[in-house]
């Protein structure tokens, strides 16, 4: 599999789990969804601003435009939760068209970016857009433990049952 199919499918997967997990988050009374549940981001909106920061107000930006916003990694960018839930829904659905406009040697070469600082930055290309994919997949597991906690159903986000289980997001 060339690198554009492999990632093609991450961001595939990535749509499909985000909203599994946002399907299953919305069903949360607010008490619960804003809470301490003892993640690193404290509680589930808090986990999930950290993942529209990170995925879409970062790396999607470096990748796409070669900058990094001056933001904290646990800013509330969106506190309203519906409108997170769209934003994250909508960012997700952003990596695909990015990830087929590149060329193939794109995927040897290195991301090269400006810090939130200023300084140059250049790391390898594919292993950081595997890192971004892995991130969110990260704190999605976060996610689904806490409302396992609360009670509340968990949905299916494993890669292995999204390959085995194609569904159209």
């Amino acid at each position: 599999m060339d690198a554009v199919a492999h990632f093609t499918q991450l961001a595939r997967y990535n749509v499909w789990a985000t909203a599994r997990l946002l399907d299953a988050v919305q069903a949360l009374p607010e008490e619960d969804y804003r809470r301490d549940a003892g993640l690193f981001f404290q509680s589930i909106h808090g986990t999930l601003n950290h993942l529209l920061v990170g995925e879409h107000l970062l790396w999607f930006v470096r990748f796409s435009e070669g900058t990094s916003p001056r933001m904290a990694l646990d800013a509330e960018a969106e506190p309203d939760r519906s409108a997170l839930a769209r934003r994250l829904r909508d960012g997700a659905a952003r990596w695909e068209p990015l990830i087929a406009g590149w060329p193939a040697a794109r995927w040897e070469g290195t991301l090269d970016y400006i810090t939130m600082r200023g300084t140059a930055a250049s790391l390898p290309f594919a292993a950081t857009l595997a890192h971004v994919f892995n991130h969110g997949t990260h704190h999605r597991g976060q996610i689904t433990a806490a409302l396992t906690a609360l009670g509340q159903p968990c949905p299916e986000l494993d890669l292995v049952y999204f390959l085995q289980n194609p569904s159209k997001p």
